[in-house]
C-alpha cells in the first residue's frame, strides 16, 4: 500500500451536485440494445455544449428485465446550478427517448427511478401516435403503446429524477500516449463495471481535461495549458507538469450519490495502478470553489 500511496497523489477530485433521470431499455438482442444505447447517450460528454451528460450505468441480464429482455440503464445529468434545471431535464429526456429509443428497432422503454416529482414523459412521447396510440399496462407497469410501422413501441408513463452527483474524476500521468491512455482505459472499465455511475466521454477517457474560464469571454471552459505537456517550455514555471510527463488521461465520474463515486473511483485506481511506465495517478479540483462533493484519493486507498 505504500508504493500506491506514492503513486497517487494525495489530493481530491472536486464534485458537484446534479440532478438526474435514469431509464432502462430494453431489446430483441445485444446488437439492437447497443444501438440503442450509443444513440440515447449520443453527444452527451460534457455539458459545457451538450444538452447534458449521458452514460451506461449497468447492463442487466433477461431475467432481471421487465420484459425478459437484454437491458441497459442509462443516466442523463445536468447540473444542480441551473435554475431551470427540472425543465431542461425534462426537455432532454423527451428529445433522447423519443429521437433515439423509440426509433431504433425492437427496443422498449422503462422507467428506473420511482420519485414523488416526475415527468408525464410517456404521455408526451405517445403523441407521435397521431390519437392511435393507447394507455395499457404491460410487462408489470402501467405505460403507453405507440403503433409504428415495425410493430408497436411501448414505454412506461412517469419518469422520475433525483439528486446525484457529477464531475468526479482522475488524471494518469505517463510519460507518453500510450502509457497514459492505457492507465485511463483500465480505470475507465473498472468505474463502468460499479452500479450507478456513468462514464460519458469517448470510450471513457477524455484526453481534453478542461479548467473553467477562458481568456475568451465567449466560452465557459478552456484547456487546462498549466497541464498541457507541449506548454511545458512555453509557460515556464507556470506549468504544472511534471519532469518526463509526455501526456495526461482524464476519466469523468458521474453517478446516484458520492458513495457511488467513491467506490468507482477506487475501483478505477486499483484497476490503474499496475501500468507499466505510469507515473501519477491524481485528480482535478478547483478548491472546493466548483463544488462540495470531494473525493479524498487516499482515504480511498485505506
Amino acid at each position: 500500500m505504500a508504493d500506491l500511496k506514492q503513486l497517487v497523489e494525495d489530493t481530491y477530485a472536486e464534485g458537484f451536485r446534479s440532478i438526474y433521470g435514469e431509464i432502462l431499455i430494453t431489446a430483441r438482442d445485444e446488437k439492437w440494445l447497443q444501438h440503442a444505447l450509443n444513440a440515447v447517450t449520443g453527444h452527451a460528454s460534457s455539458t459545457i455544449l451538450c444538452d447534458c451528460e449521458a452514460g451506461v450505468a449497468q447492463i442487466i441480464s433477461s431475467d432481471q428485465t421487465p420484459d425478459g429482455r437484454i437491458g441497459g440503464v442509462v443516466q442523463f445529468h445536468v447540473p444542480r446550478f441551473r435554475k431551470d434545471r427540472r425543465e431542461h431535464l425534462e426537455k432532454v429526456m423527451l428529445a433522447r427517448i423519443s429521437q433515439n429509443v423509440l426509433t431504433c428497432p425492437t427496443a422498449r422503454c422503462f422507467n428506473r427511478l420511482d420519485t414523488e416529482d416526475y415527468f408525464k414523459l410517456g404521455r408526451k412521447v405517445a403523441f407521435f401516435g397521431d390519437r392511435h396510440q393507447f394507455r395499457d399496462q404491460r410487462y408489470g407497469t402501467k405505460g403507453w403503446v405507440i403503433p409504428i410501422l415495425g410493430g408497436e413501441f411501448y414505454l412506461t408513463r412517469r419518469f422520475g429524477f433525483r439528486d446525484g452527483v457529477m464531475g468526479g474524476n482522475l488524471w494518469f500521468f505517463g510519460p507518453d500516449e500510450d502509457v497514459a491512455l492505457a492507465a485511463a482505459e483500465k480505470a475507465a472499465r473498472a468505474a463502468d463495471a460499479v452500479p450507478n455511475v456513468i462514464t460519458t466521454f469517448p470510450g471513457g477517457v477524455a484526453a481534453s481535461g478542461s479548467k473553467a474560464g477562458s481568456s475568451y469571454d465567449f466560452t465557459i471552459a478552456s484547456t487546462y495549458a498549466e497541464f498541457c505537456p507541449t506548454l511545458k517550455d512555453k509557460l515556464g514555471e507556470k506549468s504544472k507538469v511534471p519532469d518526463g510527463v509526455g501526456s495526461i488521461m482524464e476519466i469523468i465520474i458521474n453517478g446516484r450519490d458520492l458513495d457511488s463515486l467513491k467506490d468507482a473511483t477506487r475501483a478505477a485506481i486499483h484497476a490503474a495502478a499496475d501500468t507499466d511506465g505510469l507515473i501519477r495517478i491524481t485528480a482535478g479540483n478547483y478548491g472546493g470553489r466548483l463544488g462540495k462533493s470531494l473525493i479524498h484519493l487516499h482515504q480511498l486507498l485505506d
